[in-house]
């Protein structure tokens, strides 16, 4: 009877393998959403599950819950098989002779017993707070593999309670007695495979079959196996030598098991040709595009720009808008967006609509690596779709929750735990993707400072250094020139209160925000406003001779992950002055090409402004010195940077470049 109950324990093995394959397909495809109960590949993989629980339910009813219940860890090789991962074949090999020998010790050593109402409730409490522990980790950790194994180690408590449940109510159709607390165990059956159900399938969003598949084959089994021993005295006539010997064939098939689980992800793409080109379709993802004016939405125009100069297929999911133009060489698909009623130059999507929108475009462009610019909804669900088909995936973050405190317009004393939840919200985001960079050690600093893990690398978002390098007229007056949003944190009014202490200066302000009016009071009420020109949104031609005709920029901010416009004004040869704050000083060398001043402090900002105003021969070298900063930061070099990342994200071998930050 024991031989019989171990071969349909195999069965149902060969089935869960099955049926994992078939659904972890479809919520990779659908996610984990309702919608993917309409899939036929999961629909598929639930008749298998269905039929390997019967058949495992038969093999509980004839042997020991200890002999039976390990078996299905077998399910873990044939996975992994499934997927071709044949260089884990020593791994496999590990699991199943571990678990092959636990079964040969147990089903000589275990002892059938009956499974009694006090026992069934007193595990279903035990498997409550089992349940608890991982499922918190999975809901707080940030890292998709670690959040995949989480829910799939709570899906295994699930399970393991379902063998319990199932052998008492096996035992009792075979001993023809069915009373009210075997209704109670049918019911605790199907809530624990609804439970365990739901934990498994967002396992699969999170990591590729094998993994889940891993987590649920060590841990179900430990927990029937558990209740069994403690609960129902199947381990009564254990000897201690036996005992051992169960323990160290255990522990050598979770070595094995988790020797599958750590394996570097693998593209699911395997109905896909194999892109052995150099050339690689590449889908930049951007909440903030042209026409939209900001540093982020132009590094992402320059980095998909430059990439399909290099001859790449570059494809970018944006939010729409109706001044979107076509950009040449480069394929822009706009998602529904809409304004909002004060920000009409803002777009935003719905999330309901852009996830899927977003998943759509993923599964129809099929691309080589998908690079991610922001965390927010179009970044969000386009990596996550990305990551669910198996893509390889970059993020970069441009983002910083200050530059967002004052349109939203937040409460200074909830900016620190707003601050908190953002980079949370974040980290759990980018958490998911193969590769994550930010523009500057700083930024990248940043990152780690806030929870991050430690493998953000820098790479400088770079600049084209000769489209900046035009001789124009110069003013008549020595010119100090900002660009950037008017928005609270670049605190232009700084420049302003100092450009008033230096006679003989003049100023340009090129861009506009909410603080725009405010400033133009301003400048009138420091009786400036003959020495101040606010040009507002200017055409790339005027910004390019705006940098041109200025003698000197002032960037003010305090929230700069590496500042475009500052890297703008250096390549066009200009000294600047900065604020001493997050990445500026890594652009400027204070007294080599500039200056730095305290935020906040007008004083210093108008003693660095006079000082260059006033000394040609030090603009000279300063602006010499800007220029050869600069160099380091060439947009030729930024692209070579991303594409070696794009190919280690791919699993191939490419140099790594050193870029300056």
């Amino acid at each position: 009877m024991t031989l019989l109950a171990i071969t349909l324990a195999v069965l149902g093995a060969v089935a869960f393998a099955l049926a994992a394959r078939l659904q972890h397909d479809a919520v990779a495809e659908t996610g984990a959403r309702v919608s993917v109960l309409t899939q036929p590949r999961w629909l598929g993989g639930l008749a298998l599950l269905i039929a390997g629980a019967g058949v495992h339910a038969a093999a509980l009813g004839m042997a020991p819950l200890t002999v039976i219940q390990p078996i299905g860890v077998l399910a873990i090789g044939m996975t992994a098989l499934m997927d071709r991962r044949f260089r884990e074949l020593p791994a496999i090999l590990i699991t199943t002779v571990g678990v092959g020998a636990f079964v040969f010790l147990a089903s000589g050593s275990a002892t059938s017993t009956r499974v009694v109402p006090d026992a069934e409730l007193t595990a279903g409490f035990v498997v409550l707070g089992a349940i608890a522990v991982p499922g918190v980790i999975a809901a707080l950790t940030t890292n998709a593999r670690v959040r995949a194994v989480a829910f799939a180690s709570a899906g295994g408590v699930a399970y393991g309670y379902v063998s319990v449940l199932m052998r008492a109510v096996s035992q009792s159709v075979q001993q023809g007695g069915f009373g009210l607390s075997h209704i109670a165990s049918v019911l605790g059956i199907a809530l624990s495979l609804a439970v365990g159900g739901w934990l498994v399938q967002h396992a699969y969003a999170g990591g590729p079959p094998h993994l889940a598949v891993a987590c649920l084959t060590v841990v179900d089994p430990l927990v029937a196996v558990g209740i069994g021993a403690f609960l129902l005295g199947e381990a009564a006539h254990l000897s201690v030598w036996t005992g051992a010997a169960l323990i160290a064939c255990a522990l050598a098939a979770a070595g094995g098991v988790f020797a599958l689980a750590r394996q570097p992800r693998v593209s699911l793409r395997s109905e896909l040709p194999v892109n052995t080109s150099s050339a690689l379709r590449v889908v930049i993802a951007a909440d903030t595009f042209p026409p939209d004016v900001n540093g982020a939405a132009r590094f992402a125009q320059r980095l998909a720009v430059g990439l399909a100069g290099k001859g790449h297929d570059v494809h970018v999911i944006a939010p729409d808008s109706p001044k979107a133009t076509e950009i040449e060489g480069v394929t822009v698909h706009r998602l529904r967006s809409h304004r909002l009623p004060f920000y009409p130059d803002f777009r935003f999507c719905l999330p309901w609509q852009a996830s899927r929108e977003a998943d759509e475009l993923i599964k129809s462009l099929k691309p080589d690596v998908v690079h991610v610019q922001a965390h927010f909804v179009v970044g969000r669900f386009v990596l996550n779709s990305a990551v669910a088909q198996g893509i390889p995936t970059l993020a970069t973050n441009h983002f910083m929750p200050e530059n967002l405190f004052s349109h939203a317009h937040v409460p200074s004393f909830l900016q620190g735990l707003a601050s908190k939840f953002a980079y949370r919200d974040l980290a759990r985001v980018f958490g998911r993707a193969d590769m994550v960079t930010a523009p500057t050690p700083r930024a990248v600093q940043l990152l780690h400072e806030s929870g991050f893990p430690e493998r953000a690398v820098p790479v400088s978002c770079g600049i084209d250094i000769a489209r900046y390098q035009r001789s124009v007229t110069h003013n008549d007056r020595p010119t100090a020139l900002f660009v950037g949003r008017l928005d609270e944190e670049k605190r232009v009014d700084e420049f302003l209160r100092a450009l008033a202490r230096v006679p003989g200066a003049f100023g340009e302000i090129v861009g506009d925000g909410t603080c725009r009016a405010e400033w133009e009071l301003l400048a009138r009420d420091l009786g400036i406003t003959d020495r101040v020109k606010f040009h507002g949104f200017v055409s790339e031609d005027e910004l390019l001779d705006a940098y041109a005709r200025a003698d000197l920029f002032v960037m003010p901010g305090v929230a700069e992950l590496q500042s475009l416009a500052t890297m703008e004004a250096m390549a066009a040869g200009k000294p600047v002055i900065a604020a001493n704050a997050m990445a500026l000083p890594h652009l400027v060398h204070h007294g080599r090409n500039g200056w730095l001043f305290e935020p906040g402090d007008v004083n210093q900002l108008a003693q660095r402004l006079h000082t260059l105003v006033h000394d040609e021969p030090m603009r000279g070298r300063m602006g010499a010195a800007s220029s050869e900063i600069i160099s380091h930061h060439a947009l030729a070099a930024t692209l070579e940077r991303f594409e070696g990342l794009y190919a280690r994200a791919m699993g191939r071998t490419a140099p790594v470049i050193a870029l300056a930050a």
